[in-house]
């Protein structure tokens, strides 16, 4: 049996849909954007190359957590930075092969 689509009751339903679908897409765009850069961050091999990344990382952060996009408050966008920044000074202090 196919599932029956709803039709809001009211034109206050239908903008609710419309705007939780708009911030839907802007929050996995911006979830998406900082694993990445996170990702890159966690691979680097050397500081330098987790330097190079951190920069557009925390900027990424800080614009999340002042829109409260992608689940990211002020306090998580702050322990982000700081796990990062942990990662790059355990990269430099690393002895060099």
């Amino acid at each position: 049996m196919a599932a029956k689509k709803m039709v809001p009751p009211n034109k206050s339903c239908l903008k609710r849909l419309r705007q939780a679908k708009k911030a839907n897409a802007a929050n996995r765009s911006t979830r998406s954007a900082i694993r990445t850069s996170l990702g890159v961050v966690r691979n680097a091999k050397t500081a330098e190359e987790a330097l190079k990344e951190a920069p557009r990382l925390f900027s990424m952060l800080d614009k999340a957590a002042a829109k409260n996009r992608a689940g990211f408050s002020k306090n998580r966008a702050s322990n982000y930075k700081a796990k990062v920044g942990k990662l790059v000074n355990k990269l430099a202090a690393a002895p060099k092969a």
